[in-house]
């Protein structure tokens, strides 16, 4: 009986472990990666979190805060007039 009891456990387990990770490919950060149909629908804070991490991975420090508004209204520009759904925030003119 504790056999049956530990192999229906592991298969739950497994299962609930199964879908969290599957939740979690959507929410990765890709930084300057992200492309203009991805930022233009994430919130506030998300599209926070892609300008701070495409300005880290180029400067390689943390930036101002001031960078970060300025790079993430040049961002949210480029993708509403020049760029297309697949350009990349990246591409955008910043500092």
């Amino acid at each position: 009986m504790i056999p049956s009891i530990s192999k229906k456990f592991a298969v739950a387990i497994f299962a609930v472990t199964a879908v969290s990770l599957a939740g979690c490919s959507d929410v990765i950060n890709q930084g300057g990666d992200t492309t203009c149909k991805e930022f233009l629908t994430q919130d506030d804070n998300a599209q926070n979190d892609a300008v701070t991490k495409m300005l880290k991975d180029e400067n390689q420090q943390e930036p101002s805060g001031l960078q970060t508004t300025a790079a993430k209204n040049s961002a949210m520009a480029y993708c509403k007039t020049l760029g297309n759904e697949k350009s990349k925030i990246k591409e955008a003119p910043h500092i």
